[in-house]
């Protein structure tokens, strides 16, 4: 069986897996799962709002898991995607708020200006890390409550005290009127155009430019790379600011699509750690983090038509999720029984 099959197959498996054990939890806990998954899959599929909402809330998933991706692939693991998606969040939100300029400049500056912060936001640890070995995963963590506070007294500042900043204007706006009519008036907006752009260009800087070849290179082996020629130091940090550009743009998603502000936040969006288990599911590959974000989306926004539709909490999904992110982390015992499996065939 060709190692690209086994690929594909050892990420569906654990999703059928998850969904199976998932209906256990559920008939354990004394809920019907055909009703629970009927609600589930309404919530996704139901009509054209509930499709609208579901795209919608796999926009910033996207780009959150391709900033995992990117930085797992250079062999980082930023854990501060959601500190550099707040941060991204809070800068776009300030320029389509700020400036007064035509949309085919003001949008692309807000939409620059959070991947600017989001790089600076991760340049930080990457900095510490190539200079001074600290490793990455302490620095990220730290700075996503930094990032929480900070954009919370930035708000706050631009609001003139209030919790919530005015709308952005819509010159910087990505809400799109087509979207609204096709899809009853839901909050799907033109950001899944950018998002899905980022996938493309994740591959083609790790698949087809020469600095793609040497983050990946410094990811898997440092003192080769240095051996080799290549500024270590260089990659590790560009690779991280490359990492939070994408989750800064996952935050330019939610100021300038499905928000239109920024607001103070009593904690954290969860898109940002979502965004790790996006990647793992996917693999850490730019395909397989659109597999990811998909599912993620669909099921935190189908989720929510099960209270009401099924009397099932929210929690379950939570635990179906979960369950998916086991069975993705036991990846290696189902891809060694496919290739047993394939073996015994190919005996016979």
């Amino acid at each position: 069986m060709p190692n690209r099959v086994v690929n594909i197959l050892v990420p569906v498996i654990s999703v059928i897996l998850g969904l199976l054990v998932g209906a256990v939890v559920m008939v354990v806990s004394g809920y019907d799962p055909v009703a629970g998954y009927s609600a589930l899959w309404n919530g996704i599929f139901g009509d054209s709002y509930t499709i609208g909402e579901t795209i919608r809330q796999i926009t910033p998933y996207l780009l959150s898991g391709l900033a995992v991706a990117f930085a797992f692939r250079t062999g980082l693991f930023n854990i501060g995607v959601e500190g550099q998606l707040l941060v991204g969040w809070f800068a776009a939100a300030y320029v389509g708020i700020a400036f007064d300029l035509p949309m085919y400049i003001h949008l692309p500056l807000a939409i620059i200006a959070a991947a600017v912060a989001g790089g600076l936001w991760a340049f930080i640890p990457g900095l510490l890390k190539a200079k001074l070995q600290v490793h990455e995963v302490i620095v990220t963590i730290m700075m996503n409550y930094i990032a929480l506070h900070t954009t919370n007294v930035l708000t706050r500042m631009v609001a003139d005290g209030k919790e919530t900043t005015g709308t952005i204007k819509e010159t910087a706006s990505l809400k799109s009127v087509f979207f609204e009519s096709l899809t009853d008036y839901s909050r799907l907006h033109y950001g899944i155009f950018i998002a899905l752009a980022m996938v493309f260009v994740m591959w083609f800087i790790l698949e087809k430019t020469t600095t793609g070849f040497e983050l990946k290179a410094v990811g898997f082996n440092k003192n080769a790379s240095e051996y080799a020629g290549m500024n270590v130091n260089k990659n590790i940090i560009l690779s991280m600011v490359i990492s939070g550009a994408f989750a800064g743009l996952a935050g330019a998603m939610e100021a300038l699509g499905t928000f239109q502000y920024a607001s103070v936040k009593g904690g954290f969006t969860g898109i940002g750690f979502d965004g790790i288990a996006v990647a793992l599911l996917g693999a850490n590959t730019p395909l397989g983090v659109v597999f990811g974000a998909t599912l993620f989306g669909a099921l935190k926004f189908g989720s929510l038509n099960m209270p009401n539709a099924a009397g099932i909490p929210v929690e379950i999904v939570s635990i179906v999720i979960a369950l998916i992110i086991f069975f993705v982390a036991c990846g290696y015992i189902i891809r060694y029984f496919l290739v047993k499996t394939n073996k015994k065939k190919e005996a016979k």
